[in-house]
């Protein structure tokens, strides 16, 4: 039956030959998904059970980025979240409820304890912290009503590393969900299932998606429980994300092997560079003996990436600090790291009861330029900063 060109415009059918085959990941945008027949409509977020019942729930574009990442850190299951903070609070939400109590690290990425402090405290959550440096002796500040424990190696600014397997054998030993925000590592310089961990975070907006053009976080496990409380949790927080997002980190993971290289390399020779100033009083780096827990990376990590941190002597602290940021030329100010170009921020008067390092705790991430560059712009600013007096 012939049909008016009104509706012919509208019909969903595909016109285009098949077969296409590309290296590159389709992009596949949609809210509304169809379903075969009307016995198969069925809303579900599960792809095992139904695999595509609304976009909300995910496309082939955001499953395929799923399944990488979870190949990626030796998970069996993952979740795409909108952005880092999206994947912490959806572990929060997935595990926690009012009356319970939970466990962070001092050094942890500040918004997880805004979202403590905040939001999780009008629900009734109570949320302590706690030293990073702790290890075992967490055994000590767990309570019957814990339910879970975050950890985050290194730590956000101060760069700590936490001894993960140790904190592991405790939570398990007390039936405490294991959290890891592994975005520094971002899946390949740590393995955070061969540590004892229950569930891991990254921030793709960082490493994977690594060039400062898209917000998505991640979060995996290998426990199918684990995946259920997930999977339903993400589901009623409505936690879309944009197939064309999800089309740039998977190909952002395309590179991430050889930019990790670079970057780790370029970092190094910065951060010892860095380490040979008058100026500077430590150089908070995983890899340098000079940062907190540097043993236990020696130990369970396989590399470093391109963050790290700097305590300035007092002679060069607060707004001569800042006056001194303001003379980097490479270095760009702004928030985030793990793109291709170099980053400065300063971290003062963190709230932290140990390692408090005042006004002189700046943040580096360094990008692709070329290190000589980078140096050679830090060396600059030194230089100005005696002419000024500020070193003095």
């Amino acid at each position: 039956m012939p049909r008016h060109i009104q509706t012919t415009l509208l019909d969903p059918t595909p016109r285009a030959p098949g077969g296409f085959r590309s290296l590159a990941t389709a992009t596949h945008r949609g809210s509304t998904t169809l379903f075969a027949s009307a016995r198969e409509v069925r809303d579900d977020w599960c792809p095992e059970r139904v695999p595509y019942a609304y976009g909300l729930h995910g496309t082939p574009t955001s499953l395929e980025l799923a399944a990488r990442v979870a190949q990626l850190e030796g998970a069996e299951h993952c979740f795409i979240t909108p952005g880092g903070q999206a994947a912490i609070a959806l572990v929060y939400f997935a595990f926690c409820g009012a009356g319970d109590h939970v466990l962070v690290p001092q050094s942890a990425y500040g918004p997880n304890n805004d979202l403590a402090r905040d939001l999780l405290a009008r629900l009734g959550i109570a949320v302590q912290t706690y030293d990073p440096m702790i290890g075992a002796e967490i055994a000590t500040l767990i309570r019957p009503n814990t339910t879970l424990i975050w950890c985050e190696s290194p730590g956000s600014a101060t760069m700590e590393i936490q001894d993960v397997p140790a904190i592991a054998e405790v939570a398990r030993a007390a039936g405490v969900v294991l959290a890891l925000d592994n975005t520094y590592a971002s899946g390949v310089f740590f393995d955070a299932y061969a540590h004892g961990v229950d569930v891991s975070i990254q921030a793709l907006t960082k490493y994977i998606g690594g060039h400062s053009d898209l917000l998505l976080g991640s979060v995996s496990t290998c426990s199918d429980v684990h995946y259920q409380a997930l999977g339903q949790a993400r589901s009623l927080l409505g936690m879309a994300v944009s197939p064309d997002d999800c089309s740039l980190a998977l190909r952002g993971l395309q590179t991430l092997w050889v930019r990790l290289a670079q970057l780790q390399a370029s970092t190094l020779q910065v951060a010892h560079w860095l380490k040979a100033r008058p100026e500077v009083e430590r150089v908070l780096h995983p890899a340098l003996p000079d940062c907190p827990g540097h043993g236990v990376w020696l130990r369970d990590f396989t590399g470093s990436t391109s963050v790290f941190s700097v305590v300035f002597r007092p002679t060069l602290a607060g707004e001569a600090l800042l006056d001194f940021i303001d003379r980097l030329n490479l270095f760009h100010l702004g928030y985030s790291w793990g793109g291709v170009t170099s980053l400065v921020a300063p971290h003062f008067n963190l709230n932290r009861d140990v390692r408090q390092y005042g006004d002189r705790l700046v943040r580096f991430n360094i990008g692709l330029e070329h290190v000589d560059d980078l140096i050679a712009d830090l060396e600059h600013a030194f230089s100005q900063a005696d002419n000024h007096g500020d070193g003095q």
